[in-house]
């Protein structure tokens, strides 16, 4: 039977969509081809502006959800013509949307992009609305990836997966083949993003190249980490309408120049991270994946305050770091197909393993 997946990605970055076609006829999956389309700067700004309260809320929803959808197909469609295949040829498609709000103490998360319009317009079964089912069973509905982490990762060695996108989570996969670990460390892009969008008018600090030219403010960083997130444990997820812009103007910044304040998110990063790996292995291989593996500054911060790790991208194990999470949703759509669970209850403190998503029949 053939085992062809399409995986779409839109993360806490809110870039651009993530389109790959994987085959999992193997033990191991292979990446066949991907796609990225990514946001101009008013369609970004408009779903930024989703993330908080504001006016028209719904309606600009709605439209948001339809006009994503569309989106979405658009990525599918380029991956079928480029790979010359008919919708027949891919059993579905794993569409994780693009994250609104995320509140799983309030026992609820929301992700848009309408699945029917992609089952529409793609003719092929869409599987959606991932996260939901987990938060039923009293979880966090995230992070779901460390799943699949585990499906490909484990070893006969200690392993720790990082993915930094808007938001880091770190997964925790030990030798011994104990219990698999996984929880949000805190912010990954999302403040280096928004501080760069401020003064410098541009939506990242490419490479870190800004930041490499601050100073690290150890008063600042310290006060940073006295966050209760980041004492708090897991099983713990948060999101960008947590670690923002709001929240950074909660501490005095007037009195820093702004690339130091720069240098100190990246040191914020790294310093998160580490200090979860740290809770559980003195040393171990760390592999790297996700948008935040691009920014030199931060992976040169992980390699020197985690100089006894050995940390490399997971392209090593043959999974390019820029398309993780949409082959991850690719294989969570081929657990609901097969009626197999897709979170660990160990990760998301979801009180059941549970099939997830919603199935959308073409």
């Amino acid at each position: 039977m053939n085992e062809l997946y399409i995986g779409l990605m839109s993360g806490t970055s809110i870039d651009g969509i993530d389109a790959v076609l994987v085959d999992f006829s193997q033990s191991h999956p292979t990446l066949m081809d991907s796609f990225y389309l990514p946001y101009d700067i008013s369609l970004r700004k408009r779903i930024l502006d989703l993330c908080y309260p504001g006016e028209n809320e719904i309606n600009r929803l709605g439209e948001m959800d339809v006009l994503l959808g569309k989106q979405f197909a658009n990525g599918v469609h380029h991956l079928l013509r480029k790979n010359q295949l008919n919708t027949t040829d891919v059993r579905a498609i794993g569409c994780h949307g693009q994250t609104i709000r995320h509140h799983p103490a309030d026992q609820f998360t929301l992700q848009i992009g309408d699945p029917n319009i992609i089952a529409a317009e793609t003719g092929i079964t869409t599987i959606a609305d991932f996260r939901r089912r987990d938060i039923a069973w009293g979880g966090q509905g995230a992070p779901l990836v460390p799943a699949f982490h585990h499906a490909i990762f484990s070893s006969d060695s200690d392993r720790a997966i990082i993915n930094i996108g808007g938001i880091a989570n770190v997964t925790i996969l030990p030798k011994n083949k104990k219990t698999v670990l996984g929880f949000d460390t805190g912010p990954g892009n999302a403040l280096l993003d928004a501080w760069a969008e401020k003064y410098l008018q541009q939506p990242r600090d490419d490479h870190g190249h800004w930041g490499k030219q601050g100073t690290v403010q150890k008063n600042l960083l310290n006060t940073l980490l006295e966050d209760p997130f980041f004492k708090q444990s897991a099983p713990k997820s948060t999101g960008r309408e947590y670690f923002n812009l709001h929240w950074l103007e909660n501490f005095s910044l007037d009195e820093y120049q702004p690339v130091d304040v720069q240098a100190t998110l990246t040191e914020l990063t790294a310093q998160t991270i580490l200090d979860a790996i740290k809770l559980h292995f003195a040393e171990c291989e760390i592999l790297i994946c996700g948008g935040g593996i691009h920014n030199h500054f931060l992976l040169q911060r992980l390699r020197e305050s985690g100089h006894r790790y050995s940390i490399h991208s997971t392209e090593k194990y043959g999974i390019h770091p820029d398309w993780m999470e949409a082959m991850a949703f690719a294989w969570l759509a081929k657990q609901t197909l097969a009626k197999q669970p897709g979170n660990l209850t160990a990760v998301t403190g979801a009180k059941q393993a549970s099939i997830l998503g919603g199935i959308y029949f073409a």
